[in-house]
């Protein structure tokens, strides 16, 4: 009646062995190290780089613990924090040269301390938040009417292109203030604009203004709904490009949030060097498409010293020089998808792009008078700009559909496209705030929160120890089984654990010992019902689940519904409470059972349970 099968407690078992190892990582901590990431979108990180740090330490004497080489990173774990300073400058003086132009990013990080053997299945630590593990706080200002005055800008370049492709004649397209107004010699050219104009476009709104008979103007003024959705898009579009830029940090789990209409929250925990960490927030970064000078004998002379007027010499990939003019064709604001894939003709791979109407029109007239030219396609940082690729025109382009191709591999198309579709903001930013946490701190929210979760699992287990007996003890067992299995679960998962999740972890053991309190109580009733030890522990469990099962799911309802419509702290509290209230159900039934099947299952005439006094009616 009371026993498992020998699969059934293997299994629990086995979750309990898994729920330790997955936990263990979590008490080895962290240690100081430095991170190489890549200044430029164009420099990738090999297996090369990895020798070259490794070799400069070693000519500086500097010891490491470890060295881990990933996709966006090489990370070096030292033993304290005075050779990770020690590490950081001499790293740096070997990999930038010219400080005023860095190749990577080198940062100060926190790496755990957990042997390679756990790192080998990934039994990773949870990730610590802002408040527990320390770091930095920005808060960005997204400068909205900059935004606008960029969009309109742009919109007075492709009206002057629509009216020329239309045959109307103007006196002039200009922006004033938050408007585009065109002037016009007569009535019927206004008309014919007019009619041009909204057919073009459902964004604007036309408005006459005649200052005199012969200056007649057509005012066009962005709708409500065409801002609204500039400010949208450039929220998101900015929130997309930290986070690109924020790897480079390599910080785990950071926020990046809008708050309001037109500012961005940034925390990022662990980074310690927060004068990096504003450079890279900083960073502006521009798409630009030119023509290439293939003027014989032009590079050789501006290789020499004189550069002919109008050109600038930058880098393709791999290093070797290009002449490229001065002359924009076309920048990355006309861009609205970017994708890898393959030259439907020789299959090699490609970045199929696809552009606006107004960036179609202008390729579509750059192809068909530059054919058999080259194109240089440039991404500009920080008033640097570096060549990303320069492809060959083959033929006019037109219909917004543009195919970039030759001498790239399958990963480097992705990472073009990735670039293309993301390298730039929206709209500028400035940070307005900043607020830095200190790992002391950190490291004081922790204690409290881990002495407050301990004092109130030593209260619940003395008082059901004394109160139940045995089988307080058994209750005490399984809670810290599921303390154990939660951490775990929150571990294998990298969920972040912040202050109010530490919260949620505290109300999770009350939560998870009410369950055994309600089986405990429903076996002492059968006991006073004159009903033998082996059937009231029997009945106990089996009675008690329905009441335990839809207690535990009306409360997964509420966490489910704070999980899904909270924000921030509130999301932290949500997911280590819908966790605990599953790890809970876990350990109070299952694993608690089968420590009472051990205890008295296999004893045929049982005459009593230790589980404290049993008062019967009249007592």
């Amino acid at each position: 009646m009371n026993r498992y099968p020998l699969w059934k407690n293997i299994l629990i078992g086995l979750v309990l062995i898994l729920g330790l190892i997955y936990t263990l990582p979590n008490f080895y901590g962290e240690v100081p190290a430095v991170q190489v990431s890549s200044g430029k979108a164009t420099l990738k990180l090999d297996a090369s780089l990895n020798g070259t740090i490794e070799q400069t330490l070693r000519d500086a004497g500097i010891e490491h613990t470890g060295l881990f080489i990933d996709v966006n990173s090489i990370r070096v774990r030292v033993a304290n924090t005075d050779v990770q300073l020690r590490a950081k400058d001499v790293i740096e003086k070997r990999l930038n040269p010219d400080l005023r132009d860095p190749s990577y990013v080198v940062a100060l990080n926190l790496l755990s301390a957990s042997p390679n053997w756990l790192t080998a299945i990934h039994a990773l630590p949870m990730y610590l938040g802002l408040d527990l593990r320390g770091g930095v706080h920005f808060l960005l200002q997204v400068d909205m009417p900059g935004a606008i005055t960029k969009r309109l800008d742009a919109t007075a370049a492709d009206l002057r292109t629509l009216l020329r492709d239309k045959n109307v004649r103007h006196a002039g397209i200009t922006r004033e203030g938050n408007n585009v107004v065109l002037r016009f010699r007569d009535a019927e050219q206004r008309e014919a604009a007019r009619r041009a104009v909204a057919g073009s476009t459902a964004d604007l709104q036309l408005a006459d203004r005649d200052d005199s008979a012969d200056d007649l103007r057509l005012v066009a003024t962005l709708s409500q709904a065409a801002q609204k959705n500039i400010r949208d898009f450039a929220i998101k579009q900015n929130i997309t490009t930290l986070h690109n830029r924020i790897n480079e940090l390599g910080v785990a789990e950071p926020v990046i949030q809008q708050q309001g209409v037109d500012r961005i929250v940034v925390q990022l925990p662990g980074v310690q060097d927060v004068a990096k960490a504003k450079d890279i927030l900083g960073r502006t970064a521009t798409l630009e498409v030119r023509l290439v000078d293939e003027t014989p004998g032009a590079l050789e002379g501006a290789l020499a010293g004189s550069v002919p007027l109008g050109t600038e010499i930058y880098n393709e990939r791999g290093g070797s020089p290009i002449l490229v003019r001065n002359q924009v064709v076309l920048t990355g604001d006309r861009l609205t998808d970017a994708q890898p894939g393959f030259d439907g003709q020789t299959h090699e791979p490609a970045v199929h792009l696809t552009l606006d109407a107004a960036g179609s029109r202008i390729f579509r007239d750059v192809t068909r008078e530059n054919v058999g030219k080259r194109m240089a396609i440039l991404l500009i940082e920080k008033g640097k700009g570096e060549v990303v690729t320069a492809p060959v025109i083959r033929t006019e382009i037109g219909g917004g559909r543009v195919q970039i191709s030759g001498r790239m591999t399958t990963q480097e198309a992705s990472d073009v496209a990735l670039l293309l579709r993301a390298g730039s903001l929206a709209a500028p930013m400035e940070i307005i705030e900043e607020r830095t946490v200190g790992p002391s701190l950190g490291a004081e929210n922790i204690a409290k929160g881990f002495h407050s979760t301990l004092w109130g699992f030593v209260a619940i287990a003395i008082f059901m120890s004394v109160y139940y007996m045995l089988f307080g003890l058994v209750s005490v067992i399984a809670l810290a089984a599921n303390l154990l299995l939660l951490v775990a679960l929150l571990s294998l998962l990298q969920a972040t654990l912040t202050l109010p999740g530490i919260a949620a972890m505290a109300l999770t053991l009350g939560m998870a010992i009410d369950a055994n309190v309600l089986i405990n109580e429903r076996i002492r009733e059968e006991l006073r019902n004159g009903v033998s030890p082996q059937a009231a522990i029997h009945a106990g469990y089996e009675r008690a689940f329905d009441t335990i099962l839809d207690s535990n799911i009306t409360t997964l309802i509420a966490g489910i519904a704070l999980l899904v419509f909270g924000s921030g702290p509130v999301r932290g509290f949500a997911v280590v409470h819908c966790l605990g209230i599953l790890t809970s159900m876990f350990s109070a039934i299952l694993i608690s059972r089968m420590l009472v099947n051990i205890i008295y299952g296999r004893r045929r005439k049982l005459e009593s349970v230790s589980i404290g006094q049993i008062w019967k009616p009249g007592n």
